[in-house]
């Protein structure tokens, strides 16, 4: 089931290339609502909600290419982003597992435009990840019962400044726009499992990102066990589970990004930049190289090193 919002933060599902209206079927309770706390009402009243779900599911609906998709979690609670989390497909050693939390005013529509802030970065790069939703609450919540926390699983772009200083500073991952999210929730049972899943990332036609999960250091259950023990997690929050460096690449005014994540789902942002700024076209073979020798060696590279694609406009 791909549950979804659209137009005026409507629920729907949708099926195949069409959409069904959900706003009789989840109620007044739920309408009444403000539009960014609908999804996770929903999520939280799920297990009475799935079966009315599922029997409207087969409703005609309207053609989803009329719908105005919108980010399927417009304000969750707290995002929580992998901090590399890939072996960049080499044997090197495991880095500890990390998380960082990324601000959810970043979150941007399926069809939006990514807006470049006027700060000096060296450039702005593109993160395919995989993304997934919490479903119920928990603390200390054991490896092996993980996955029954999560609600489902979603696409999300972490678009990056780099050079700020940090890497995952507040100036880094939290400028307006700079999360791209969609283009709609594949519940869980979508995914028998998230660590066998092609992640791919295309600026305009040109196919830059193309990994799978099964590369991940940390899997899914593990993020979730460990991030539990900190904090006590929440419906709705949502988690990014990191990125492969290979094929990173620049963003740049005029440009389409378009991110697929098999099972999931696909959907396509705008790049814009009021300071015209200019980048080498294509991926950013640097950094890729940079972060794998990273894996091998342990040793962290210096930023001229990690960034050698500049500026040229």
């Amino acid at each position: 089931m791909k549950l979804a919002l659209f137009n005026d933060y409507v629920p729907g599902v949708v099926n195949g290339d069409r959409i069904v209206d959900l706003s009789g079927i989840v109620g007044k309770a739920v309408m009444d609502l403000p539009p960014t706390e609908r999804m996770p009402a929903i999520i939280a009243d799920f297990d009475r909600l799935r079966s009315k779900i599922a029997a409207g599911s087969g409703s005609q609906g309207f053609p989803l290419a009329e719908a105005k998709l919108r980010a399927p979690l417009p304000r969750p609670s707290k995002m929580l982003f992998g901090l590399g989390n890939y072996r960049e497909n080499v044997n090197g050693d495991i880095a500890p597992l990390g998380l960082f939390l990324k601000s959810p005013s970043a979150i941007l529509d399926p069809g939006g435009t990514v807006k470049l802030p006027p700060i000096d970065a060296v450039i702005f790069h593109h993160e395919a990840e995989l993304g997934f939703v919490i479903g119920k609450r928990g603390k200390d919540i054991p490896e092996t019962e993980a996955l029954d926390y999560i609600f489902g699983y979603t696409c999300i772009v972490d678009v990056s400044a780099r050079g700020m200083g940090g890497g995952v500073l507040f100036i880094d991952k939290s400028p307006d726009t700079f999360c791209p999210m969609g283009p709609w929730i594949a519940t869980r049972d979508e995914v028998p499992d998230p660590q066998k899943l092609s992640v791919k990332f295309w600026e305009n036609d040109e196919l830059r990102q193309d990994y799978n999960t099964e590369d991940m250091e940390h899997p899914v259950r593990e993020i979730i066990a460990w991030a539990s023990k900190i904090a006590t997690l929440e419906v709705g929050d949502v988690f990014a589970c990191g990125t492969n460096h290979q094929g990173l690449g620049p963003m740049q005014d005029g440009e389409t990004g378009t991110i697929e994540v098999e099972r999931i789902g696909r959907m396509t942002v705008k790049v814009e930049d009021a300071q015209k700024r200019r980048w080498p076209v294509g991926i950013d073979r640097g950094i890729g190289k940079a972060v794998r020798q990273w894996k091998l060696t342990g040793v962290r590279p210096n930023p001229d090193e990690m960034f050698q694609t500049k500026r040229i406009a």
